[in-house]
């Protein structure tokens, strides 16, 4: 299979080379015969701030991703996009690991934005109504993203080399990846830690009932002996995780609806791993949506046994525990975050289309040994200028058993075609 991967990139190399880009950002261009062109184009520009109480970090960094898709009336395709991040101000240490690099700077706080230039995904694709297939390197999105993700937060994307097949039958669908890489965040320039290769397995059964969707998943993370010797040495990465999603959403009133979302997996070592262990991983949110308001709340636990908790090292995590980004690795106690939050859309401000607030409040507890980790407070503001896409983030947390006290300030602009 790995094989397989590697003469299907190969292939789509080739295939890209022969096509090259011939249309300025915008919408697809026909080629005739069937062909059309879309280019793509992405760019962000962030400055993120870090004050800790023995370091502090100033960062602006500028994110390019181009390319194009070149697609079939058959439904074939084929994508190619290069990803490219330089740091405009520099004082940051872009990679939290120990690696001879001048990008790792440890008299400042972390900011995991590495100076990068790299191939993002090179991927051949049918698609249908009922069917598609796709292989190559690529962006995989499962579910909330908290097991498997592209961290989209970051300026460069975590991406897998892989083949992946969804079907949708009726009112049931089904998902199957097989992987033998992760790209990571940290670029072609993180070591051992630019990509990590193994046997990755994502399974994935839903099926709609009626205003409720239930998804039964499974998660096989069998990483090659060579990262399990280095940069995996003291994670047990080898894990197999089993468990079940459910989704709805209800209509209470014309202007009000209840959104609901629960979760539970068992996770326990697999293959190489040399521990035997079992954890639980429970989730549960509710949100209300009135007119332009919302409120949510909600409770996960990555749990423990004492020594070994929950570990999700190919989730977006960002958008888990905080964006003070604390929890990345589950300590290993593991933790509990209780957590809620209130937003607002003010769709008649005309000067500031799209605008919208939002504030949510954490509290984390461990799982095993009622250790109270430390409180958090994130906030955004978000607003659209045509194409442009205008972005304040906020995050403090109150350390108590766990870190550091940690505040975080972002400012971002974004365009996409």
């Amino acid at each position: 299979m790995k094989k397989l991967l590697l003469t299907a990139t190969a292939l789509a190399a080739s295939i890209a080379l022969a096509h090259p880009a011939l249309a300025a950002p915008g919408d697809p261009v026909k080629l005739g015969g069937g062909l059309s062109l879309d280019p793509i184009v992405d760019m962000r520009l962030r400055y993120e701030a870090v004050d800790q109480p023995a370091t502090d970090a100033d960062a602006v960094t500028l994110r390019v991703r181009a390319g194009a898709e070149l697609k079939h009336k058959s439904g074939l395709s084929l994508l190619a996009e290069a990803e490219g991040t330089i740091g405009i101000l520099n004082d940051y240490n872009a990679f939290p690991f120990a690696i001879v690099d001048s990008q790792r700077r440890p008299a400042f706080s972390v900011v995991a934005d590495p100076m990068n230039v790299e191939l993002n995904r090179l991927q051949l694709q049918y698609k249908s109504k009922p069917f598609t297939a796709t292989v190559g390197r690529q962006r995989i999105n499962l579910d909330d993203q908290r097991f498997v993700g592209s961290v989209g937060w970051r300026q460069n994307e975590q991406t897998f080399d892989a083949v992946r097949a969804e079907a949708a039958l009726g009112p049931v669908s089904l998902d199957a990846t097989y992987a033998i890489s992760q790209r990571t965040i940290f670029g072609v320039d993180a070591g051992p830690r630019t990509e990590f290769e193994g046997d990755f397995v994502f399974l994935g059964a839903a099926a709609k009932l009626g205003p409720v969707q239930v998804k039964a998943f499974s998660y096989l993370l069998d990483f090659d002996a060579k990262e399990q010797a280095g940069a995996l040495a003291t994670t047990n990465a080898d894990t197999q995780t089993w468990g079940a999603r459910a989704t709805g959403s209800f209509k209470l009133a014309p202007k009000a609806t209840l959104n609901l979302a629960a979760s539970y997996a068992r996770q326990s070592g697999y293959q190489d791993n040399p521990v035997s262990y079992g954890v639980d991983y429970i989730a549960a949110d509710a949100g209300l949506a009135f007119g332009a308001l919302g409120v949510n709340a909600g409770y996960e636990k990555l749990g423990s046994n004492g020594t070994r908790a929950v570990q999700t090292p190919m989730a977006t995590l960002h958008k888990f525990n905080g964006w003070a980004d604390l929890f990345l690795t589950t300590p290993a106690a593991g933790i509990e975050d209780w957590y809620g939050g209130v937003s607002y859309k003010f769709a008649k401000l005309k000067a500031l289309p799209g605008l919208n607030a939002a504030v949510t409040y954490h509290r984390y507890n461990s799982d095993f040994g009622s250790v109270h980790y430390g409180d958090e407070w994130n906030a955004s503001l978000g607003f659209k200028l045509k194409r442009v896409s205008i972005l304040a983030k906020y995050a403090g947390y109150d350390a108590a058993g766990l870190g550091v006290d940690t505040k975080k300030f972002w400012l971002q602009l974004e365009m996409s075609y």
